[in-house]
Order: C-alpha cells, then structure tokens, then sequence
C-alpha cells in the first residue's frame, strides 16, 4: 500500500490516461497522460484490471503481452500492493482466469490471504500455487 504522504503529493489516474499513454493513439491525451505521469501518479488495482480488461477485450492484446506491457508500466506509476499486482499479471499471462481471479491468487500467495469460493477453475490454480 502507498503511505498516505506520497499518495498526497502524486495524482491518482484513471483507465483511460494508462490506455491513452500506453497506445499514444490520440498524440494530445497521449502528451498530457506522459506529463501527468512524470509529475508523479499512482493508480489502483481496480484501475490496472480496466485497462487489462480493455487491451484484451477491444484491443486484442494477447494475454502473454499483456505482462510486458503492464509491468513496466509500475516502474512510473505507483501502485497499491505493486507486488500482488505485479505477480497477478503474471498469473493472468499463464492461465484463462479474469484477472480479478489472478489477484486473489496473487493475494493467497503473497500476503497468504485464505480464499474461498465456489470456482471450480480458481479453487484448481489456488491449489496449485500452494
């Protein structure tokens, strides 16, 4: 988690300023997104599932390019639970689940956090990654 002190002098971003700085396709938003992000941003876990989320579903990203698109991403913008993230990314480039999955996964592993759920495909990968 970040410490509130820095969470206070660095701009919270949204979905579309990491799509518009990622894909540079409108070059304006794309400039102001850079701008932003030098200054100083952080972001969500909800956020990086959005843009996930977008770059399958309507851009076509593969999922095994998703890791290397987002990861670095993390080495601008500050992230909540940067390592539950980074690793749930990971898990999302390996396997069929949602990433919303992928993050409990990451959860279970990294700050071994119990989950229960009824997904027959998530409650498979959880035993697989203990």
């Amino acid at each position: 988690m970040l410490p509130l002190s820095l969470e206070n002098k660095m701009t919270l971003i949204d979905t579309n300023v990491i799509l518009r700085y990622i894909l540079n396709d409108i070059p304006e938003q794309a400039d102001k997104a850079e701008l932003v992000i030098n200054l100083g941003a952080f972001t969500l876990p909800e956020v990086v599932a959005e843009v996930i989320y977008v770059l399958t579903k309507l851009y076509g990203v593969p999922r095994n390019k998703i890791s290397e698109i987002i990861i670095p991403l993390f080495d601008e913008i500050a992230i909540q639970y940067k390592d539950v993230i980074i690793c749930a990314v990971k898990v999302f480039a390996e396997t069929t689940l949602d990433f919303v999955d992928c993050i409990l996964i990451s959860r279970n592993k990294i700050l071994n956090e119990p989950v229960f759920s009824f997904d027959k495909k998530l409650n498979k990968q959880l035993k697989t990654q203990s």
